[in-house]
């Protein structure tokens, strides 16, 4: 009989649920344990789920129902200090939600602790596990566009370096996945319409370290002559239609985003002259329930796949850390004004790199909230109301 994988969630918030539920209804993993210190969030989920191992200390729920897969759906920074006490006490198997750490050394620590137990970790990167990117790299396989030549990728448009934090990572995991690794990067980062400063670094919402720039435009270089354009822009609203990217091909262009992925049969084409033609995806084998996004299902089906043949998560910790890599590189290059080759050699942050030598300390603590957050750069900036638009 094949295997079923048992995992526990650490962290019973919105990401957790989503993500458990997956879990829940896979035929091949169950959920037997949750931890959380919200103890009324904690026996939400566990009511909903039927998972009566409830727990509010992790090596206690590690030692009750030893799992397979060990969840770490919270904020960022605390991502690397959980995933570290899951690892000391038992050597299992981690799914970290994204970012996987908020820098380098830690993603450099996580990673070599994890491979000394041969213990895998994915990162939550649920929308690579579509369906949709499936038949865009199935599209490219088939040589429908021709030569690739250039992808272009935009964010929902929030405060760009958060972006890059938040939603980027989503992007840039999907984009990886079907240009390989990136090479070198070229930034510009603008904050208030001029080129950062060591004064417009500052603490992300959110937990997820130490972010700058308003306004991001990076080019990347991939192999085999490809590059891509990744847009951070903040404007106003937050549209998730915007969220995706596009392949621009000799022969065609192919388009991807979290509803479906398209194809255009020409290099180029004025409105009107052209349409876009939807690509044909594989479904789950039967209507999945209420509460269970088909991005996650397909993730948890990516992990059980990978595990049974002894390997890694296709978001495994390598592509994770190799996010980071690229978030930094586009960090250090608008800071410096110079492209920069991956992977670095200094694994520190270059922000904060940026703030000691202009004689600054760390960023003052911020909001985490993302609202609170967003008020504050503006009173800061003195921006219109308008210029940050609806907030989420």
């Amino acid at each position: 009989m094949a295997r079923t994988y048992r995992a526990a969630l650490l962290g019973c918030g919105n990401r957790g649920a989503y993500a458990s539920r997956a879990y829940r209804y896979h035929p091949r993993t169950d959920v037997v344990g949750l931890c959380d210190l919200d103890r009324a969030r904690l026996d939400a989920l566990g009511d909903e789920l039927g998972v009566a191992d409830r727990f509010d200390d992790v090596e206690a729920m590690l030692a009750a129902v030893e799992p397979d897969i060990v969840l770490v759906p919270v904020q960022t920074d605390l991502h690397f200090p959980l995933a570290m006490r899951v690892l000391a006490a038992r050597a299992c198997h981690l799914d970290v939600e994204k970012p996987m750490t908020v820098d380098l050394a830690q993603a450099d620590a996580l990673l070599a602790r994890a491979g000394e137990l041969g213990a895998q970790i994915a990162v939550h990167h649920q929308g690579s596990s579509l369906r949709s990117l499936s038949a865009v790299k199935r599209a490219l396989a088939e040589g429908r566009i021709g030569v690739p030549l250039h992808v272009t990728s935009n964010g929902k448009g929030y405060y760009g370096g958060y972006e890059l934090m938040n939603m980027g990572t989503h992007m840039l995991n999907a984009l990886l996945a079907v240009t390989g690794p990136c090479r070198r990067v070229t930034a510009t980062l603008l904050t208030g319409g001029r080129p950062i400063a060591a004064e417009d670094v500052v603490q992300s919402p959110s937990g997820m370290g130490t972010i700058a720039g308003q306004q991001i435009t990076a080019t990347l270089e991939f192999d085999e002559m490809l590059t891509g354009t990744l847009h951070q822009h903040m404007f106003p609203g937050i549209e998730r239609e915007a969220l995706g990217f596009e392949i621009a091909g000799t022969e065609g262009r192919l388009r991807w985003h979290y509803d479906g992925a398209w194809i255009q049969p020409v290099p180029w084409a004025v409105p009107g002259r052209a349409r876009w033609e939807a690509l044909p995806e594989r479904q789950p084998p039967e209507p999945l329930p209420d509460g269970v996004n088909a991005g996650e299902y397909w993730y948890v089906d990516d992990y059980v796949t990978a595990l049974d043949a002894g390997g890694s998560h296709p978001s495994d910790g390598r592509r994770g850390r190799h996010i980071i890599e690229i978030i930094l590189a586009i960090f250090e290059s608008g800071a410096y004004r110079r492209p920069v080759t991956l992977p670095q050699a200094e694994r520190d942050h270059p922000l904060l790199r940026l703030r000691r030598e202009a004689g600054l300390g760390d960023p003052d603590p911020a909001p985490r909230p993302y609202r609170e957050w967003l008020a504050v750069q503006a009173a800061k900036h003195g921006w219109p109301v308008e210029r940050t638009g609806p907030l989420p």
